[in-house]
């Protein structure tokens, strides 16, 4: 019998379609917690590496435990050689488009390609977390004529990407802000590519595919372009004092401004308070703080919407960390992928443990019985 009174819940907006144990998400009160350490806590007085090890494995890790992760993450960096071979070849690419060649590329090379127990997945998602930034850098490289540059051991993850940029060592405060935005991107529950990588392992592909997946979805701008296009609106600005009347036309011509509002928090990002006061300090040691106060003029300028829910997120400010490294505005949603690996990991690993394969139903309001034609009558 034909349903006529089917309630849609259009992008699944709302459903809850199953249970985890990683992140906790209070969009209402600003809430967010990695395996019930508040994000407030983990950005101020963690790293990267810790934040990684507590997803995957559900704890943080003491002294040895942090060292041997540490070790196992800085000997995985390298990549295959045929890799760059690749990466020429398709240099002119977007970015996104490159890390997802060979992201699923790598799938060829790794020796745990056909185990998909928990085990398994973790080995392959803590490699595959230590080799994205090398693809990354391998390609911006690549695509300006030079010899990719080899990561550094002595460097942590956020250092280690930041030196591969142009193999000059980075600030301690450039490397520590850039951490940060690694831990407040780590996880972020069921956003776009984490359920395109859940629903990929749902029919038991393997991690590679999954996350091949979840960095197609991410390239898309309404989910991972916030911040290249939050950079492109502050050179559009240009002085903080252009940015109110800026703001007004917007909105008067009914579009968007970028790096406000999340389909979850209705109160402030809580991942986005963690970065302005940091990017204030950035802007002012490298004597570029003009991003930062037409930011902050933007901010000013939308503060009455606040009443309605709509904050800056955690794009708002981060594309100006970037640019600020130097980061040219197309590596942006890359930068994202890297500090979302371990939280890719951990739900496609979750996923394996109680499999079901992810299938929801359309509601179809097109024609019924029709009659059919032969094509030499049509």
């Amino acid at each position: 019998m034909e349903k006529k009174n089917v309630k849609l819940y259009r992008g699944l907006q709302g459903v809850y379609f199953d249970r985890t144990q990683t992140t906790y998400i209070d969009g209402s009160n600003g809430v967010l917690e990695y395996r019930g350490y508040n994000i407030h806590d983990l950005a101020e007085k963690s790293t990267f590496e810790e934040v990684a090890y507590l997803l995957i494995y559900g704890d943080l890790p003491n002294q040895k435990q942090f060292e041997d992760f540490d070790t196992i993450l800085k000997s995985s960096r390298s990549l295959p050689k045929k890799t760059f071979n690749v990466i020429k070849n398709i240099k002119n690419s977007h970015p996104m488009d490159v890390l997802r060649t060979i992201v699923s590329m790598l799938a060829s090379f790794d020796e745990d390609r056909d185990d998909n127990s928990v085990e398994g997945t973790i080995r392959k998602g803590i490699r595959l977390t230590a080799q994205i930034p090398t693809i990354v850098m391998a390609h911006h490289n690549i695509r300006n004529n030079r010899t990719p540059i080899e990561p550094d051991n002595n460097l942590n993850h956020a250092g280690n990407f930041l030196y591969m940029l142009e193999g000059k060592k980075p600030s301690q405060n450039a490397i520590n802000l850039m951490d940060k935005d690694f831990v407040l991107h780590a996880d972020h529950g069921s956003n776009a590519s984490a359920f395109t990588a859940r629903v990929v392992s749902g029919t038991s592909a393997d991690i590679h595919g999954a996350i091949t997946a979840g960095i197609a979805a991410l390239s898309g701008p309404s989910h991972g372009g916030a911040a290249e296009d939050v950079m492109q609106m502050a050179r559009e600005i240009k002085t903080p004092e252009n940015a109110e009347a800026y703001v007004k036309n917007l909105l008067s011509n009914k579009k968007r401004v970028m790096g406000f509002g999340h389909r979850v928090y209705r109160a402030e990002d809580p991942r986005a308070i963690h970065l302005k006061e940091d990017v204030k300090k950035l802007s002012n040691e490298l004597g570029q703080s003009e991003w930062y106060e037409i930011l902050v003029s933007v901010q000013k300028a939308m503060a009455p919407y606040s009443r309605r829910g709509i904050h800056v997120n955690v794009d708002f400010f981060a594309g100006v960390i970037y640019h600020l490294n130097g980061i040219p505005q197309d590596l942006f949603v890359p930068i994202f992928t890297v500090g979302r690996i371990p939280g890719w990991t951990v739900q496609i690993v979750e996923q394996f443990q109680h499999n079901i394969l992810i299938r929801p139903l359309l509601h179809y309001t097109g024609e019924r019985d029709r009659k059919y034609i032969p094509i030499e009558n049509r």
